[in-house]
Parts: C-alpha cells; structure tokens; sequence
C-alpha cells in the first residue's frame, strides 16, 4: 500500500510525490549529476501512476532541479540549494539562512549594515522609571502568563491608537501582539503557506522575508518598486499570471530603498488583492520616523474586504528590547495566526507588554519621537554630506533609516565589501535584497545606529576602501 494520500485525487498525488522527490534530492540522497531512478521504477516503489511521477519529473523539470538526457532519464541538476547544506539527516527539506543577520555580526568598528536606532537617542533614564512603575502597578508580573493573542490591556489601547492615527475602526480582537515583525513574518508564513505557493516580493525586498518565504518552500516572484511606487499594469499581469498566496510588501520607507508608494496606487493594490484572491502583507516598520511630510495612510486603512493583514512593528524606535510588534488580522484569520503563536512561544512576555503599555501611552514618549526625528534627519544629512563627494548615486528618502546608494556600473560590489571589512567597516550589498540572486550595483547604508562623528568616519573609510581597489 502507497504511504501517499488518495484523499484529493492524482493531481494531489502528484504534488506529493514532487515534494517526496525534492526531499530525497535536499537530503542529498542523489547529488549532483546523478541519475534518478526510471519512471517505472518509482511509480512501482510509490505505488501510483506512472503518469503521476512522469508530471512530478516535469514540475521539477521546470523547477530546474532536474534535467534530462536523450534516452538516457532525468539527472539531478548541479549547484541547487542542497549542495550547500549539511549532511545531517533531521535538516528540513527547505533548508535555512538569514543573510543579513550574518553579515551584521561582523566583527567592526563601523556598522553600517544595522538598521537600529542609536541607543543613546532613546530615553533610557526615563524607560527606567517605567519598569518600576510596572513592578509596583503588577506584583505578580513575573508570575503570569500573558494570553496567546496578547495582554488585553495592551491590546484595548493599541486598537485606541490605531483607531485615532489610522483612522480606521480597529477592535482589540483584531489585534494579536507579537515578539517583534519577524516572528509575525514567520507565523504567517507558517499559517498560511504551503510549499510551492506563490509569494510576491517587491524587488528589491527585506532579507529576511526573503529568507522566511524561501524556507518555507514558496515559489517567490517579484515586482519592482521605485521611487515612484510601482509599475500597477506590470504588477498586475503577475498576480493575473501567477496567482500568488501573498504580497508581502513594505510601502512605507521601504526597506532598503526608503521608497513611499502613493495613495492612489495603495488603493489600487487593495482592488487586486480582491479581484485575485491574494492575501497583502503590509509590514509597517517606519511610519512615524519621517522627516518633514508624514506618509500616506497605511495600504490597510484602504481594505474593505479583508485582504490585508497589516504588520506594525515598534521595536525599531520605541524600545528594541521589548520587541513588541502587533498584527491586525481580519477575524476569519486570527484563530490560525494565534493557534501559530501558541506554537511558538505560547505568548510573548507579558512583563515586556506591561512595560510598552505605559510607557508608549506617555506624553514623555509622544514628545520624544520629534527630537528623535530631528536627531535621525541630521544623521542622515551628515552621510549625504560624506557621500556627496563621491559619484555615487541615490535619493533622499523622506524617512526611515537607510540610504539605498547606487555604485558606478565599473565597481564590484562584493570586492567593495571585502575592501571595507579590512578597514573596519560593513554595509549591506543589494543582492541580499534581491529574491532572485542579480548582481547589483547598490548597497544599503544604515545611518541611524553610530553617531555623527563615528558616521563621518566610518564613510570616510567606506569611500577609501572604494578608491584603493579601483
């Protein structure tokens, strides 16, 4: 008896059967070049159809995880993910990495690769003051557990807060708290994906929603965003094309290139998610650090038929430590986000959520973000400034904490990158932004994280190392 499921008919089998294959070739079980056994042998192995396995061939045909010889059959194809791996049996099919996190923990002086507010911009004496405000408000703090979804009370007065700044009708049972944008990245990727599914990406994207995507075994396909927002016919032929589960975007100081997408195209956007059944992502990390203009309402303040579930992360600007983010999530949704996070962690921190909720409602906070604004626009101006100097190319963003720059077409990237880490210096190259794995002539440069004089000098370095190889 075949150990594959007949409960949805050959075309599900032929899915499973692709998914056994491309499990056995991650476990490296056949390498590189190595013949795969016949048709007839695997459909008599499997117990199925020889015409299911034949479709399953062809899928990873496609795929270019496979390809034929003449009479000959099918050959495992060279340089795919698992020949960079381990060999340990228990590694999932779908193996994973994050990129920019590795690169963040180089050992330098000058990081411009982290994208975090500078430390001491933030309050810190004043937070203080908030934590024993919080032992003293709830003795048994340590002692409980925070429900699933979030402490209630956080959840009553961001649902205020979204309500009054978005100005939009949001419900506290809307809303499930999260530690931080990545874990809410990861649990909808769990929730609501399945391998093969087709994400959207904006190209360039965040690392490590690529990353997450990619290890869930998603089928990822791009459209590009501009200063300008994006192109809508061309975004729109994809997803009439492609179908895809979700668009993960990041419409606001998106992150690397600082672009905003304007109003009338986030409408758009909420129209097409309708129109083909695609579930947006709106990952919403930098609305409040703008420097002059504030941006555009969220693309979720535009749904009215809920297709987006919109992520709002504080972490950046109010209290990295905390790292406390909430999704608002249309109902028909939410049970499986949360059954996800019980999974995960059965709740975040409620001492963390204590913490947030008073000091976020504080008049001292709400002050503070215009002078962390001033303090981030200087910074930002002090690297332009540095950069001006050279032929390097960008746009000012408006706000957020990246300068994506634009090298000349002669200069290698990655030498760049190996020149600057000899000076003590790191930043982040536009491939680790790109699902498709280009070539790129942009970087990512963080100016929130070092302070004026160390920013100064650390681009000075940036700028030698780019001169001394070329």
């Amino acid at each position: 008896m075949s150990y594959l499921s007949r409960k949805k008919g050959q075309s599900y089998l032929f899915e499973q059967v692709y998914d056994l294959l491309v499990q056995r070739i991650e476990r490296r079980e056949w390498k590189a070049h190595e013949k795969l056994p016949s048709i007839r042998q695997l459909a008599l192995e499997l117990q199925v159809h020889r015409l299911t396995v034949f479709k399953a061939f062809q899928q990873l045909k496609q795929q270019n995880k496979v390809y034929v010889k003449d009479k000959a059959g099918y050959y495992v194809q060279a340089g795919i993910a698992q020949e960079e791996y381990s060999d340990e049996p228990l590694v999932n099919a779908y193996p994973k990495q994050n990129l920019l996190s590795a690169l963040q923990s180089a050992a330098v002086d000058y990081h411009l690769t982290q994208a975090l507010i500078d430390p001491s911009l933030l309050p810190n004496q004043y937070f203080s003051d908030y934590v024993k405000k919080v032992f003293d408000l709830y003795p048994k703090v340590l002692s409980t557990y925070a429900p699933v979804e979030g402490d209630s009370e956080l959840r009553d007065s961001l649902a205020r807060y979204f309500t009054r700044t978005c100005r939009t009708y949001v419900s506290p049972e809307q809303l499930l708290i999260t530690t931080g944008a990545q874990q809410a990245i990861h649990l909808i990727a769990l929730s609501f994906l399945k391998p093969r599914d087709v994400v959207m990406l904006e190209r360039p994207s965040y690392s490590a929603a690529i990353d997450t995507f990619r290890a869930q075994g998603a089928h990822i396909v791009t459209t590009d965003i501009t200063e300008s927002g994006y192109d809508m016919d061309a975004l729109e032929l994809t997803m009439k094309a492609c179908r895809p589960r979700l668009f993960y975007m990041n419409p606001t100081f998106h992150n690397p290139t600082g672009a905003v997408v304007p109003a009338d195209q986030r409408k758009r956007l909420v129209e097409l998610a309708e129109q083909y059944r695609c579930l947006i992502i709106e990952d919403d990390t930098y609305p409040d650090i703008y420097f002059e203009n504030k941006p555009v309402p969220p693309v979720y303040t535009f749904d009215t038929a809920e297709s987006v579930v919109y992520i709002r992360s504080f972490s950046k600007y109010v209290s990295p430590g905390l790292r406390i983010a909430a999704v608002i999530c249309p109902p028909v949704l939410m049970n499986v986000l949360v059954t996800a996070k019980s999974l995960a962690d059965n709740g975040s921190p409620l001492l963390n959520q204590k913490i947030f909720l008073h000091y976020f409602e504080s008049d001292r906070l709400q002050q503070h973000f215009d002078k962390l604004r001033i303090a981030l626009q200087i910074r930002k101006e002090v690297m332009e400034e540095e950069l001006s100097r050279t032929d390097w190319k960008w746009v000012s963003p408006g706000g957020g904490l990246n300068l994506w720059v634009q090298l000349p077409a002669e200069q290698d990237v990655n030498r760049l990158l190996a020149s600057a880490l000899e000076r003590s210096v790191s930043f982040v190259p536009g491939s680790y932004f790109d699902s498709e794995n280009r070539t790129s002539t942009h970087i990512r440069l963080s100016y929130s994280y070092l302070n004026e004089t160390r920013l100064r000098e650390g681009i000075r370095r940036l700028v030698e190392a780019g001169r001394i190889y070329n």
